[in-house]
C-alpha cells in the first residue's frame, strides 16, 4: 500500500472510515472471491447518503464504471470512481442482508448480516442512520440475464484486487466484509476485506 492509513475489515464484519474531500479510498479483497457492501453519509448531515438509486439515474448505467461519480440521495457527488484492478463486477441492485433476509433463507435464529454491520459500525463513530441505504456491492457478480433473470455468481475478485473512489465531500465510508454464507457470492465461506485511505 503506498502512504496511507489500512482498516482490515473482518470476515462478516464491517468498518467504517472517515475521507476528507480530495482523499481516495481503496477496498481490497484480501483473499479473492468477496463481496463487501459499501455505504458512504456525508460527514456534515448522516442523513444524506450515497443512493444507488439516484446514481443509476445519472449516470444512466446499471453498474459502475470508471470516471463515473456516486451521487446522494439529494443527488449532490460524494464519491468518483477512480481505479479498479478487479474483473470489474460491482452490483448496484441488491439490498444489504438483514435477517428477514437470512430467515427466508432458512435461518433459524440470528445471522450476522451487512445491515446490522452498518448500524454497528456507525454507532462505533457516535452516527446512526435512520434505515439502511441500499449500498454498492463491490466485487458482487449479479447480471442480468436476458430474460430478466439475476443470477447470483461467485464473486470473481483476486487476492489483492481493489476498487478505489476519490470523495468528493467530507464523508464516513462504512464497508461490510458480506457474511452471506448461503449463496455462491462469496463461495460459501466469507473473507476479510481491507479499507485503505490514501492522500
Amino acid at each position: 500500500m503506498r502512504s496511507g492509513k489500512r482498516t482490515i475489515v473482518p470476515a462478516r464484519e464491517a468498518r467504517a472510515v472517515r475521507v476528507t474531500a480530495g482523499q481516495r479510498v481503496s477496498v481490497v479483497d484480501l483473499e479473492g472471491g468477496q463481496v463487501g457492501d459499501v455505504f458512504a453519509f456525508v460527514s456534515t448531515s448522516a442523513s444524506e447518503h450515497l443512493s444507488a438509486a439516484h446514481t443509476r439515474a445519472a449516470t444512466n448505467r446499471l453498474f459502475p464504471e470508471v470516471g463515473q461519480q456516486f451521487v446522494t440521495d439529494r443527488r449532490r457527488p460524494i464519491l468518483t470512481l477512480v481505479s479498479d484492478t478487479s474483473p470489474g463486477w460491482h452490483d448496484m441492485l441488491i439490498p444489504a442482508c438483514d435477517q428477514a433476509r437470512y430467515a427466508a433463507l432458512g435461518v433459524k435464529g440470528g445471522h450476522a448480516s451487512c445491515a446490522d454491520n452498518l448500524d454497528r459500525a456507525l454507532a462505533a463513530m457516535g452516527l446512526s442512520a435512520a434505515f439502511t441505504p441500499q449500498p454498492v456491492n463491490v466485487f458482487m457478480r449479479i447480471p442480468v440475464q436476458d430474460d430478466g433473470r439475476l443470477p447470483w455468481l461467485p464473486a470473481a475478485g483476486r487476492p489483492g484486487d481493489a476498487i478505489t473512489f476519490r470523495a468528493e465531500t467530507d464523508c464516513v465510508v462504512v464497508v461490510s466484509a458480506c457474511p452471506q454464507d448461503l449463496v455462491e457470492i462469496n463461495g460459501g465461506e466469507p473473507t476479510s476485506l481491507a479499507i485503505d485511505v490514501l492522500p
